[in-house]
């Protein structure tokens, strides 16, 4: 019974990011984008989007 639930689950998850990449057209983002952001790649501390405030906690 288990099994099937979590098959029902995964299924429901999937299918949600199937009709979000439909509706859209484009593939889901990351939380901020920040690797986007980055010629080469990058850490999130190396994004230009981050706020100040975060940058001074490091």
């Amino acid at each position: 019974m288990e099994v099937i639930l979590s098959i029902g689950v995964f299924l429901l998850v999937f299918g949600g990011l199937a009709i979000g990449l439909l509706l859209t057209g484009r593939p889901p983002q990351t939380a901020c984008g920040g690797l986007s952001c980055m010629p080469g790649g990058g850490q999130c501390h190396a994004c230009p989007n981050r706020k100040s405030s975060e940058s001074a906690d490091g």
